[in-house]
């Protein structure tokens, strides 16, 4: 179908950002916005921090872990192209070149599986049967979601169509990243930056999830639970430019958290939706995209840490960023499991 080439991309795109972090800008003087952040008034700040003050490790992009002579070296990754990548690539390239392995998401394999499963099997984005959005959206949800959804490439008769699990995605990402993805401008997030420069030091590359993660994450959402992904998405779509920027600069700052909790405050605001329904899509978006899958993270991790030290290496692990943070965000299970946390980026 016309456009499913362009669908292919977006997701393979869209599944490094899973965790919410990852909104931001595409190649460098592409996207233009105001800071949100810094334009809320102060007493609003000051609400945001308060919510990020006790969370474990809410601020850094680079840790080490060390549990005996096991090593760990993680970080924090931002999914989309930034010249502000290389900073932490050269502060990386040592430890990189001796690390036994290169653990990611989703590494090449998953990425070319993920590929040829969409090419024979369009149907896993594309509904073909069942009620349509519009039939499944109040009149203005649907006007309103027609038009973000324009503004990222994509006419109101695909998007009917769509699975809705794919639309609330899309609609966290600024319409000038999807205009550089739908280029072929794709590269160059710190995820495929470590690979590609893990390629060439001939260090492996392996995967932390199954290809197919991104499908059995929305697999038991009721149809409700669909619609509300895509009116709490509906939030910040009309000015996404914007959140590129604001969470790009609060990524490169290293206020991970930050990220996290001004999403939910700018939502209590904005989004029409009440406190506790707000509270409740964080609630399920932390538990589904980050929680879950930090758990299941631990033991490949340990297990890569275990191998490498009995050759005297160390591995490095590189992820979206706010999969670091909170009680059970990976710093902290590693805590819990005996590993001594040491933040390097300090």
């Amino acid at each position: 179908m016309k456009g499913l080439k362009y669908m292919r991309n977006i997701l393979a795109l869209l599944v490094g950002c899973l965790a919410g972090a990852a909104v931001g800008t595409a190649a460098v003087g592409q996207c233009v916005g105001t800071n949100l952040i810094e334009a809320l008034p102060q007493d609003n700040r000051a609400r945001i921090e308060a919510a990020v003050a006790d969370v474990p490790y809410h601020r850094g992009l680079l840790w080490q872990a060390s549990r005996g002579d096991a090593v760990i070296t993680l970080v924090g990754t931002y999914h989309f192209a930034d010249p502000r990548h290389q900073r932490m690539m050269d502060r990386l390239e040592d430890i990189l070149s001796d690390a036994q392995a290169l653990y990611v998401e989703a590494g090449p394999e998953e990425e070319a599986r993920l590929t040829r499963a969409l090419s024979d099997d369009p149907t896993l984005m594309v509904a073909t049967e069942g009620p349509t959005l519009p039939e499944r959206l109040s009149a203005e949800e649907w006007q309103t979601l027609s038009n973000a959804m324009a503004d990222r490439g994509t006419p109101s008769v695909m998007t009917a169509k769509l699975r809705p699990w794919y639309v609330a995605l899309m609609l966290g990402v600024s319409p000038c990243m999807l205009n550089a993805a739908q280029a072929g401008d794709m590269a160059g997030g710190l995820d495929h930056l470590l690979t590609d420069r893990a390629g060439e030091l001939g260090v492996p590359v392996r995967a932390l999830e199954p290809w197919d993660t991104v499908f059995t994450l929305f697999a038991d959402l009721t149809p409700e639970q669909e619609l509300d992904m895509i009116r709490a998405s509906l939030t910040a779509a009309s000015h996404a430019d914007d959140y590129a920027v604001t969470l790009t600069d609060a990524y490169f700052g290293g206020d991970v958290w930050t990220i996290w909790e001004f999403g939910r405050f700018d939502a209590y605001q904005n989004s029409g939706l009440s406190k506790e329904a707000v509270d409740q899509q964080m609630e399920f978006a932390q538990t589904q995209l980050m929680d879950q899958r930090n758990e299941s993270w631990i033991a490949p991790l340990e297990q890569g840490a275990d191998r490498a030290a009995q050759a005297g290496k160390g591995i490095v692990a590189g992820f979206g960023a706010l999969h670091l943070p909170g009680d059970r965000g990976v710093l902290r299970l590693l805590e819990d499991r005996g590993w001594q946390i040491r933040r390097l980026d300090g």
